[in-house]
């Protein structure tokens, strides 16, 4: 294994080399470690360009991108050899050579939902990203996205609010952070979750690598759930690549007012799925996820804990506060905040949040009703 590990380490290091192509190489010189073994005339009579093979012969990362490796327990190098490379990866077009994780490398199998959208959101689409993420993660599924500003952070800051998992996938080697001010946040997602690039150590913030990195978060996931994004917006290539890897693509509509809601309207135009709650991409998903063999977190997934979850929220004063005041017939967001004591914003973002766990429904001339399932399931 040590050697498959070294000779992927060179293969990943290799300028103009994707991993379709190596696939195609290690098929055909039989392993890859038979492939970084090979002399470069026979390289070059496979198809290598020199710089490839001078690449291969003489591999400059190799030593530092292992002794990163050793640096801490945290650190992995996930190869197409590896039991835990992530099956779905294996499907894309060009899957990563190397993936490089800080965090837990199981969690990249489990069932994820992408989140990605505008790096410059409205209040609104940033609260909804973090409102639907912490759904998701409440509910075992785990959310992707590529630790940018806005759409991305929000989604992330959502899941661990949450209590759920969260991957990030970086557009830059894991030995840094980008964008700066993500530090923290990358920290926790590391501790609950997982970052991961195809980028060794050492790489910087190139614009190429970001466009790269979208075809990963939409090859990891289940699903792609666009929140907020304008008509020329790079989530929109995450889209088209879930589209073109066969995944689910969701998206939220907006205001025809706002210019973030445009690219969501065109998705739908498209084809994309219209999503108003989280639970309607959890039941979209949820014949994928048994067909696949997948399970979502026992303690998230079945009906009983589920039932308790939403009782715990009930029991939060401030929600049952506001459960009191709603009724059968319709209450506007004034007759709330007078019944509940509560504050406007407070009551807004606890309606999200609820609505969205299917717990108040919005009535069709305005204001907000309680939902009875019967269940008392989310």
């Amino acid at each position: 294994m040590k050697d498959a590990l070294r000779a992927w380490l060179t293969l990943a290091r290799a300028p103009k080399l994707g991993g379709a192509t190596v696939r195609k190489l290690v098929q055909q010189f039989g392993s890859v470690e038979a492939l970084v073994a090979a002399p470069a005339s026979r390289l070059q009579q496979a198809g290598l360009k020199p710089a490839a093979c001078e690449a291969i012969a003489k591999p400059q990362h190799l030593d530092a991108d292992l002794e990163w490796l050793a640096g801490n327990a945290s650190r992995h190098a996930l190869t197409p050899d590896d039991p835990g490379y992530p099956a779905r990866l294996k499907d894309i077009a060009s899957p990563p050579m190397v993936l490089w994780v800080i965090g837990d490398p199981e969690v990249l199998s489990l069932p994820q939902i992408a989140m990605v959208g505008s790096r410059n959101p409205s209040p609104q689409g940033r609260e909804n990203a973090s409102a639907f993420a912490a759904s998701f993660a409440r509910q075992g599924l785990t959310v992707i996205s590529g630790l940018a500003m806005g759409i991305d952070g929000a989604a992330h800051q959502g899941a661990l609010d949450g209590g759920g998992l969260t991957i990030a996938v970086c557009g830059t080697g894991l030995d840094r952070v980008y964008p700066a001010r993500h530090r923290d946040l990358a920290h926790a997602i590391a501790a609950e979750g997982a970052l991961v690039s195809e980028f060794g150590p050492g790489m910087g913030p190139l614009a190429e690598n970001f466009p790269r990195r979208n075809r990963i978060i939409s090859g990891l996931s289940l699903g792609t759930l666009v929140v907020e994004a304008a008509l020329k917006s790079g989530s929109l290539i995450t889209a088209r690549q879930a589209m073109e890897q066969g995944r689910e693509v969701f998206a939220i509509p907006g205001s025809i007012h706002n210019p973030m809601a445009r690219g969501c309207h065109k998705l739908i135009r498209d084809g994309a799925k219209l999503v108003e709650t989280a639970n309607d991409v959890l039941e979209e998903l949820a014949p994928q996820i048994q067909q696949q063999g997948l399970t979502l977190s026992p303690q998230q997934n079945s009906a009983e804990q589920s039932a308790q979850s939403g009782a715990n929220q009930a029991d939060d004063d401030d929600y049952t506060a506001l459960l009191g005041a709603l009724g059968d017939a319709p209450s506007s967001i004034d007759q709330l905040v007078e019944r509940s004591g509560l504050t406007t914003p407070e009551v807004s973002s606890m309606l999200l949040m609820l609505e969205l766990e299917g717990r108040v429904a919005a009535a069709p001339g305005g204001g907000f009703m309680a939902v009875h399932t019967g269940s008392g399931t989310t």
